[in-house]
């Protein structure tokens, strides 16, 4: 008779925890992910990785945007952005991703 050997935790930290997780099909409760919903999240990634992208700086500055503000102040990211010669938060961002707070 073997022993069982418990599944390793799975991290829910850093950038790729959520791609490895889709990847195992197990959500970070162990639970795991209907195929329909996995289905769908492949259909829509294959598009995007079919994408032409415009640069590589305006893709940085819009993670920068979209992953700072749910950590970030708006003054200090703003701040943070122009010292980085990126350009300021616009108007729509703000409104999108601090509008509501």
């Amino acid at each position: 008779m073997s022993p069982e050997i418990a599944p390793e935790p799975q991290s829910t930290t850093g950038a790729d925890a959520i791609d490895v997780a889709i990847a195992k099909g197990i959500d970070f409760d162990g639970s795991p992910i209907p195929p329909a919903k996995l289905d769908l999240y492949r259909e829509v990634m294959a598009l995007e990785a079919g994408r032409q992208r415009s640069g590589v700086s305006n893709t940085m500055r819009s993670r920068i945007v979209r992953i700072g503000a749910k950590h970030i102040p708006q003054e200090k990211l703003n701040q943070m952005l122009t010292d980085a010669d990126f350009a300021p938060l616009k108007e729509k961002e703000v409104a999108f991703y601090y509008g509501n707070k």
